[in-house]
């Protein structure tokens, strides 16, 4: 690949043609305040947070859009880009309602995070403000527009990514918003509520029910697994606050689906906790489960595999099953007579 040298902040860095500055300042270590990127999106420039200031150019770039070229100067602190910044954050605050306290996306919010950077504690802007109602008539997530900064991570994502593209840009200018075609609730939309948009989204417009409540950022610990629904194997990132899980998310190291998760993936996990869970065998006496030993309940279960024969038995394994564990289940079903295995490749 051809290299391209540029100067950031003083700083000379030596990238690929074809990098945008954005691209250029994260390989080179340098923070630039983003709020509708992502590398899995195509650059939209929509958001304008991200602008920097790039010697004998007439305006300030969006430098998630903007490609290097050799011999580029460039400052992403400068008084001019910190002024525009400080400018966008107040025009966002006289929209959106100041309740960080109780809102979910506190600590990992980043209109916040950018807010307490640059010193922004109140709009300069007095006018109307929005006043959408709270969306939560579905299972799995909260829609409150009132928060959306409108920088269209929550559509693309749904656009490029999931392909269900069941939300858009809605309406014009003050009433601007992101909905589903003609206002219709999400449920009736065609969104599979995967729940990628909230895992995307950069404030508090969207949030998972589940997890309401149930803890701050700061006190979250991620933990690595694979989901078990099916035998994909997509990684999921578990959301443990002390020894219980609260929620759940694609963890974008996955292999098999690089941050990109169903339904089931991410809202699928309350079971864990569940007081519904058996804890001890039952064994169905007079028509009612009763509860048993083990010694007793695998007694009952060897005396009917004895009494069915090979011919009466068959097994059907789960993919929530380690391979190991589906190899060993087959072994014993064919050990004891049986070739009636089978597998459900989904639950």
């Amino acid at each position: 690949m051809t290299k391209v040298n540029v100067t950031i902040n003083g700083q000379p860095v030596e990238a690929e043609a074809g990098m945008t500055i954005l691209e250029a300042a994260q390989l080179a270590g340098i923070d630039v305040p983003t709020f509708c990127y992502d590398p899995q999106l195509f650059g939209a420039g929509a958001c304008r947070i991200c602008v920097v200031e790039v010697e004998n150019a007439r305006n300030l770039p969006a430098s998630c859009v903007t490609p290097i070229w050799e011999g580029m100067v460039i400052n992403t602190e400068s008084e001019k880009v910190v002024q525009a910044r400080k400018a966008n954050l107040s025009l966002l605050l006289a929209n959106h309602p100041l309740d960080c306290l109780t809102c979910e996306k506190s600590g990992e919010c980043k209109l916040q995070d950018y807010c307490y950077k640059y010193g922004v504690t109140e709009s300069d802007f007095v006018g109307d403000v929005k006043d959408f109602p709270l969306e939560e008539s579905n299972p799995f997530f909260e829609r409150d527009m009132n928060k959306c900064i409108l920088c269209g991570k929550c559509v693309q994502v749904c656009h490029e990514i999931n392909g269900a593209g069941a939300i858009d840009y809605a309406f014009r200018g003050f009433a601007s918003t992101i909905s589903p075609a003609f206002g219709e609730p999400v449920e009736n939309s065609p969104c599979v509520f995967c729940g990628m948009c909230t895992d995307i989204c950069p404030v508090g417009a969207l949030t998972p029910k589940l997890s309401k409540f149930k803890g701050r950022a700061w006190e979250i610990n991620k933990v690595k697994t694979i989901c078990p629904y099916c035998g994909t194997g997509c990684a999921i990132d578990l959301h443990v606050k002390g020894n219980e899980v609260v929620g759940a998310s694609g963890n974008r190291e996955g292999l098999a689906n690089k941050g990109h998760v169903c339904v089931k993936g991410h809202y699928g996990w309350d079971f864990i906790h569940s007081p519904d869970r058996l804890t001890k065998p039952l064994i169905k006496k007079d028509g009612k489960f009763e509860e048993a030993s083990w010694e007793e309940a695998l007694s009952l279960v060897a005396d009917k595999f004895k009494a069915a024969g090979a011919e009466g038995l068959a097994g059907l394994s789960s993919a929530r099953c380690t391979n190991e564990d589906n190899y060993l289940f087959q072994k014993l079903l064919r050990v004891m007579g049986s070739n009636s295995v089978d597998h459900c490749a989904r639950l």
